[in-house]
């Protein structure tokens, strides 16, 4: 005797056994003796209500086996399937509820931004790039920066040169430890004071002028070292002797000696926080071995760029001096916009399937950012009596070379700044005063090569993965 067994779930041999005889007849007939179980019916209306029930779960499944395996995470008993729903296996069940429930595949939830910015701290930082002025407001009548500025210009085109160097060589260490680049810190900034007071020295005239541009740089070193580190509140609370001292200025001659002595609380005041937070982070446990450390030649577009940067900025402020306030504190924003156009970009590459989509996104939100940064700038210029186009166009050459940089391209955008920076530089004195302003001209050649160049490298999906 010997039955049917069913290779696939469902088959109707199961409604059957047959009873086979071990011996043929005489005369050759194959007799073969069948009996039909009793048959399943299948309960539409039970299995329609089961079907709303899991419709929501049901709906993605791509094969009625994960039909099945829900069924079993519920709970159902082979003998709930065939009494309850007339189905004679788990599987016949799962196939039709398959069958009854329309496909839907809902989109996943929105993921997290990876690049979401700290708004308080972008603002905050940009606060902070233009409070050190306030110092020059309240010592200007003691060494007169008017006739004496090139020392002081000299000292921060070197500081600002050496501290995107160095800081972008204390993030790379980062990477390794914050003790690691603690120390890369407490070497570098004091080297980089030391030049810039150096390089000042020949040109400051009198002492006062020589302790005004080795004050500068002695703060820039430390300020640079605080933001490097993420101590934002901590530097704020540093220049509240200087914020004070300006602040009463409308209404109170301080005198000589508060407008001396409340600029150097400050520095002090710097210089002690610093010297704290660098003890702090030495004090952390040194990463393991296996650190690479990073040449100083990956740095050098960096601090090739600060310098173009802070050229292009004097340039601008020989004619409208508060457009650098206005740029300066600009910087903050600009920094927000930097992570949001990252952010932008990750969410154009999850809502796109083809590169030419994603192009066309990543130029629609390159376009969105740089305007959003540049709308406010707009008005800014007419409250402080600046010309907008040049502001506009320096703003813009900044913004997209540091877009570059943040994505790890480094060289493209200090070549170009140091192209348009040289040549706004030289041509005044290789043309007639009378001709059209060379700054304007060399930022809008800038800006043009330096969006060509963002949208064919950040255009590629692959830059943003």
């Amino acid at each position: 005797m010997s039955g049917p067994m069913a290779l696939e779930p469902g088959g109707t041999e199961q409604d059957t056994l047959a009873l086979r005889l071990a011996q043929a007849p005489a005369r050759g007939d194959d007799l073969t003796l069948a009996l039909r179980l009793p048959g399943h019916v299948p309960d539409p209306e039970a299995v329609s209500r089961l079907a709303a029930v899991l419709a929501d779960r049901i709906g993605p499944a791509v094969h009625p086996y994960e039909v099945a395996a829900l069924l079993e995470a519920e709970g159902l008993t082979a003998e709930q399937i065939k009494q309850r729903y007339g189905h004679p296996n788990l599987f016949s069940l799962a196939t039709a509820l398959y069958e009854q429930v329309p496909r839907s595949y809902p989109e996943p939830p929105p993921a997290a931004d990876p690049w979401r910015p700290d708004t308080l701290r972008c603002l905050l930082r940009g606060v902070l790039f233009a409070l050190p002025g306030l110092a020059y407001l309240l010592t200007a009548p003691l060494w007169h920066p008017g006739r004496h500025s090139a020392a002081p210009i000299v000292a921060g085109l070197v500081s600002w040169a050496w501290g995107q160097a160095l800081g972008h060589r204390a993030h790379l260490r980062l990477a390794t430890g914050r003790r690691e680049a603690a120390r890369t810190l407490l070497t570098g900034a004091p080297l980089g004071a030391a030049l810039a007071t150096a390089v000042a020295a020949p040109l400051a005239g009198p002492p006062p002028v020589l302790l005004a541009a080795a004050a500068q740089s002695l703060y820039l070193a430390a300020a640079g070292v605080l933001l490097v580190l993420a101590r934002e509140r901590l530097l704020l609370a540093a220049l509240t002797p200087l914020i004070a001292g300006a602040a009463v200025l409308p209404w109170w001659e301080p005198g000589p000696l508060a407008r001396a002595g409340l600029p150097l609380l400050a520095l002090v005041a710097t210089l002690a926080a610093t010297g704290h937070v660098l003890r702090g982070a030495l004090a952390t446990p040194a990463a393991g071995a296996g650190g690479t450390r990073p040449r100083p030649l990956w740095s050098l577009p960096y601090g090739l760029f600060g310098l173009a940067a802070g050229v292009l900025v004097l340039l601008e402020g020989r004619h409208e001096p508060y457009a650098v306030i206005v740029l300066t504190v600009s910087m903050g924003p600009a920094e927000w916009l930097l992570y949001r156009y990252r952010g932008l970009s990750v969410a154009a590459l999850r809502a796109t399937a083809t590169p030419a989509g994603f192009l066309l996104r990543s130029a629609a939100v390159l376009a969105g950012c740089l305007g959003a940064y540049l709308l406010p700038l707009l008005p800014a210029a007419w409250l402080t009596g600046a010309a907008p186009a040049p502001l506009l166009l320096l703003a813009a050459t900044l913004w997209t070379a540091l877009l570059l940089q943040a994505f790890g391209t480094a060289w493209p955008p200090a070549v170009i700044c140091l192209a348009a920076a040289a040549v706004a530089g030289l041509a005044p004195t290789l043309r007639p005063p009378s001709g059209p302003p060379v700054l304007p001209l060399c930022c809008a050649a800038a800006v043009l090569a330096l969006v060509t160049y963002a949208l064919l490298l950040l255009g590629r999906p692959a830059r943003h993965g």
